[in-house]
C-alpha cells in the first residue's frame, strides 16, 4: 500500500499534486498563477521547487488556510502554523535606480523550462557593496528570494500587476 505525505508547508508542489492530483484545482484557487503548471516545462522547473509556504507567499494568501484547506480535502487533520513568510514590500532606505547595476527579465527563462536561481546567485555574488539586482519575474520567486536573502542580501519585492514583479537584491 502507498503512502502519501502529510500536507505541509515545506511541502514542495509537484510532491503534492503527484500524490494528490485533486489538490491542483485547490492550489490553483488560492493562487491563481499556477494555472501557468499546465505547461510542461514551468511544471517541471517550478513544482519541483516552490514550497506550498512559498506558494501561500506568491498568493498573497494564509498558509494555514492553504493549508488546511488541503489537508481537510485528502482526509488530513488541521495543523497550526506559527507564522507567515514575510517578504518585504515596503520601499527600502537603501533603494535609489542609481545603484541598479544589473537587470535579469526571468520570464522567457522559466517559459523555457530553465531555472534561473543559480545565474542570479552567480550574478549578485558579483557584486559590490551598496549595489543593487534587479529581477523581473511573472510570479513572486519565493525560492530564489529565500536562497539569496540567506546570503545576507538584503530584498525588496515591488508587486507591478498580477503578471510582473519586480525583485531588487541589495548589496551591504
Amino acid at each position: 500500500m502507498e503512502t502519501k505525505p502529510i500536507i505541509t508547508p515545506q511541502t514542495k508542489i509537484a510532491q503534492l499534486i503527484e500524490a494528490f492530483p485533486s489538490l491542483e484545482d485547490v492550489l490553483i484557487e488560492y493562487v491563481p498563477v499556477f494555472k501557468k503548471l499546465k505547461n510542461p516545462a514551468l511544471r517541471k522547473t517550478i513544482a519541483g521547487v516552490i514550497t506550498l509556504q512559498q506558494a501561500a507567499s506568491i498568493g498573497n494568501v494564509k498558509v494555514e488556510e492553504m493549508i488546511n484547506r488541503m489537508r481537510n480535502e485528502v482526509g488530513q487533520d488541521n495543523i497550526s502554523i506559527e507564522k507567515d513568510m514575510d517578504y518585504n514590500t515596503g520601499k527600502p532606505d537603501w533603494f535609489s535606480e542609481e545603484k541598479i547595476v544589473k537587470e535579469l527579465d526571468v520570464r522567457e527563462m522559466l517559459a523555457a523550462g530553465e531555472h534561473p536561481v543559480n545565474l542570479v546567485i552567480s550574478e549578485v555574488s558579483n557584486m559590490n557593496p551598496s549595489e543593487i539586482y534587479k529581477v523581473i519575474a511573472p510570479f513572486l520567486p519565493a525560492p530564489m528570494i529565500d536562497k539569496i536573502t540567506s546570503l545576507g542580501f538584503r530584498h525588496w519585492v515591488q508587486n507591478i500587476d498580477d503578471d510582473m514583479f519586480e525583485i531588487y537584491f541589495f548589496k551591504e
